[in-house]
């Protein structure tokens, strides 16, 4: 009688899947974006045989994962709750590792000024800008502020909260007499308004992540709205948007503009994963616009688009983030 063969030996990973907590949700504009991501995000862990659970950035949050310990957290927060740094450095002070930049760095990325001045003085190409606080404008006069704002940039301008996401409160101005109403608006979700030189072109969003090896590009994403202009309505209503992934432009322009999304990554110090914003205008040049350090990631969003063209599944590649934030964390 012969003896039955052994069964293979299973994997530590197989004994004891990595446990990863999704947080989603939050208190900002964007909650519901961003519920949308965590429940994607759970769902393709899931799926990559991850024990995942979707957790709130409530008062509950820090007791919850104190009496059940994850060995890694992914943030799929946007807005402020997850891309300012504060979060971040509250799960540092607990000692749970998270996939994900630094809080020092998500404080830099979060104000876009900020961040385009490094950017700037790093080489790399940003439209002109003015980025001033609502007392200014009070202060000062708004109409001599706004005559003297659109001397210096010209027209058309781009009008954006100096911090945030979604494309809350963007606006394309094309008439001086929009200007004032653009503003009140725009004031509306931040004391600090953003208005920036407008560059016609191909937009682009240029997804960049680091299993291990450093940052790499994934294709960029083109981004075509109906309307000319990639705001809150074109991003979220179905059927104003195309997307192509990856985008139509030349193959040198398409290695330049990851080229730059690498470089942003590095000189603003982003880890794991990126999603830098790009205008490229026709003659080629590549104007970086801001960086998310909390991409979207629904079913519609562009990093999960740059991730199916690079031939890579979603699932997989948070999967391994976070058990190379594990692996560290031990």
């Amino acid at each position: 009688m012969t003896e039955s063969a052994a069964a293979p030996a299973r994997t530590p990973e197989e004994e004891h899947p990595l446990r990863a907590v999704v947080l989603a949700g939050g208190l900002t504009f964007e909650r519901e974006v961003s519920l949308s991501s965590g429940t994607q995000v759970v769902e393709e862990l899931s799926r990559a045989g991850l024990d995942a659970e979707l957790r709130d950035a409530d008062a509950e949050l820090l007791p919850g994962l104190a009496a059940a310990p994850a060995d890694a957290v992914f943030i799929a927060l946007h807005g402020a709750t997850g891309e300012d740094g504060a979060l971040r450095a509250v799960l540092d002070l607990a000692g749970l590792p998270y996939v994900g930049s630094p809080a020092a760095a998500c404080r830099l990325a979060w104000d876009k000024p900020a961040a385009k001045s490094v950017v700037r003085s790093a080489g790399l190409t940003t439209p002109d800008w003015v980025a001033l606080p609502h007392s200014t404008f009070r202060e000062l006069g708004a109409g001599t502020v706004l005559d003297l704002m659109v001397a210096r940039l010209g027209l058309p301008l781009m009008v954006k909260p100096a911090s945030g996401g979604s494309a809350l409160g963007v606006q394309k101005i094309s008439r001086v007499e929009d200007l004032p109403a653009a503003m009140v608006s725009c004031f509306a979700y931040g004391d600090t308004v953003m208005v920036e030189r407008f560059v016609e072109g191909v937009e682009v969003a240029l997804a960049v992540v680091d299993l291990g090896d450093g940052p790499q590009a994934l294709p960029a994403v083109e981004i075509a709205p109906e309307s000319g202009v990639f705001d809150y309505t074109s991003r979220y209503t179905p059927g104003l948007t195309e997307y192509h992934a990856p985008a139509r432009i030349p193959d040198d322009v398409a290695a330049r503009a990851a080229a730059l999304a690498v470089r942003v990554h590095e000189v603003l110090g982003l880890a794991d994963l990126s999603r830098t914003d790009a205008m490229i205008t026709p003659d080629g040049e590549i104007h970086f616009l801001e960086v998310n350090v909390s991409p979207g990631l629904t079913e519609t969003s562009m990093f999960p688009m740059a991730v199916e063209a690079a031939g890579h599944d979603l699932g997989d590649v948070i999967a391994q983030l976070l058990a190379g934030r594990a692996g560290r964390a031990r």
